[in-house]
């Protein structure tokens, strides 16, 4: 039995790189932001699946990086519990997957797994851009989609950066560097 999780900076690929992963090698790819749709129908989680969308986000964007991250931290923390069990729900019947999504960050993952992980921190905020306005996360306004890419790549980026030394996954810029040790990680490379 074979896992592992990719997180990092909306944007960075990393649904990209599971599914790739996943179609060339027979993985299963699973999308943990995708819970949300179950999540939204819990009272309790609710707020949080909505709590951005219910915000003004220029006034969101506007607070201090420390601020926003420990908004964001709270919300992976309240989704944790309903993630961890889908988590060990699907590893009782898949013996290979991938786990990605913004959330799992290595110091709320480590209590319940042990397995490794990996960060994507995207290219450059010229690329965050891009793809951020390829598909806004939030942004209708370019001018509010360049601060929302500005968030992710001078802010946030940061953060996952510290948290994935700090718990010994590996963190990437490079894409290809992050399939290859991601290969490494599910036994598909040597």
């Amino acid at each position: 039995m074979t896992y592992a999780f990719i997180t990092g900076i909306p944007t960075a690929g990393k649904s990209y790189l599971a599914g790739k992963i996943a179609r060339e090698h027979g993985v299963m790819h699973v999308d943990t932001d995708s819970f949300r749709v179950e999540m939204e129908k819990d009272p309790a989680l609710a707020p949080w699946v909505n709590h951005f969308w219910n915000m003004d986000e220029e006034e969101y964007l506007g607070r201090p990086c420390e601020d926003r991250w420990r908004e964001d931290v709270a919300q992976f923390e309240a989704f944790w519990p309903f993630t961890a069990s889908k988590i060990k729900e699907i590893m009782r019947s898949v013996p290979v997957a991938i786990f990605e999504g913004v959330g799992l960050l290595p110091s709320i993952v480590s209590r319940d797994f042990q397995f490794p992980g990996i960060v994507l921190l995207g290219e450059s905020l010229e690329v965050t851009l891009e793809r951020n306005k390829k598909d806004p996360r939030w942004g209708k306004t370019e001018d509010l989609q360049k601060k929302e890419a500005e968030s992710f790549f001078l802010c946030e980026r940061e953060k996952y950066k510290k948290e994935g030394e700090q718990y010994s996954w590996q963190v990437f810029s490079d894409i290809s560097e992050a399939e290859l040790e991601t290969l490494k990680i599910l036994g598909l490379r040597r």
